[in-house]
């Protein structure tokens, strides 16, 4: 099969709030085609207001997959993200040359469309042991900074409240004296399918107006509630992130109500401005504003041939 014969995934990304819903179903109506999420949060069927997962309203009959698939009660990781979704992706080429892959999630983006080294190192018990130790006596702080201290670069990407993640870059830094994010880049895994990746980004101002909008909001649809319906589930790993971690400070009184929607507002931006330091280092990636609905569909026809 020639290359351009190859069916296209169209990565369609940029940091959260930015408006990635909208536009994506928009494309997918156009092209009468399918849309798989790339977010590690958006999955699980428990989280909805503060993972700001679509409606059945905003996804207007388009067909989402990987929205609310799984429990927060399963042990769910990246690798498992790709395995799942390059069987699907087989299924859904058989149906559709063009698919369109959206979220957020750096790392799911990067596992679906080139895969992970198999160089990178396993777990080693003794250090892990000893990580998990300096957490627990210490908090999550003083593994950002180990991480900080180890690998600059893969700080300034990585979710922050995301313990298990900055843990196993921290372990693999100590496993091999390197720096995880130069040894997990690897060499790309071979793809029966083409990638086009599309960036959206808006300027500093709207994107972090949106931002606090979008937290109000989330607090005025029951966001409280939904933290107070899983926080029997803390200790996972996809609660230990913005928007939930804030609120369980708030239910253990540690913070008020207005301190902890404020602490949101301010963790999310600084999560979006991570987000779009992963994505600007790629130069595979093709950036619009949002609003340049026809500019996009014109890029991915081209594409498409």
């Amino acid at each position: 099969m020639t290359t351009n014969n190859r069916p296209l995934l169209v990565v369609i990304t940029g940091p959260t709030a930015v408006g990635k819903t909208d536009i994506c179903v928009k494309i997918a109506q156009y092209f009468d085609t399918e849309i798989i999420s790339a977010d590690s949060r958006q999955l699980y069927k428990e989280l909805s207001i503060g993972t700001a997962k679509p409606s059945a309203t905003e996804m207007q009959n388009i067909k989402h997959h990987f929205i609310g698939s799984h429990s927060i009660q399963e042990d769910y990781n990246v690798n498992d993200f790709e395995k799942e979704a390059l069987t699907l992706l087989d299924k859904l080429f058989l149906k559709h040359k063009i698919i369109i892959l959206t979220g957020g999630s750096g790392l799911y983006i990067n596992a679906l469309c080139e895969g992970f080294d198999e160089k990178i190192p396993g777990s080693d018990d003794i250090i892990r042991a000893e990580l998990n130790k300096m957490y627990n006596k210490y908090g999550i702080q003083i593994l950002q900074e180990k991480l900080k201290q180890l690998d600059p670069i893969f700080y300034n990407e990585i979710d922050l409240n995301n313990v298990k993640r900055i843990q196993r870059a921290i372990e693999v830094c100590m496993i091999t004296g390197g720096e995880y994010s130069k040894i997990r880049q690897g060499n790309k895994q071979n793809r029966n399918f083409r990638v086009l990746k599309i960036g959206l980004n808006r300027n500093r101002e709207e994107l972090f107006g949106r931002i606090n909008q979008r937290v109000d909001l989330m607090l005025h649809n029951g966001l409280l509630d939904e933290v107070e319906s899983v926080i029997k589930y803390r200790d996972k790993n996809p609660l230990k992130t913005v928007g939930y971690t804030e609120l369980f400070d708030y239910l253990d009184n540690i913070t008020s109500l207005q301190e902890a929607t404020e602490k949101i507002k301010v963790n999310t931006r600084r999560y979006a401005k991570r987000q779009l330091g992963w994505f600007k280092k790629n130069e595979d990636y093709k950036w619009f504003h949002p609003n340049y609905q026809e500019e996009i569909i014109n890029y991915i026809s081209i594409n498409l041939i």
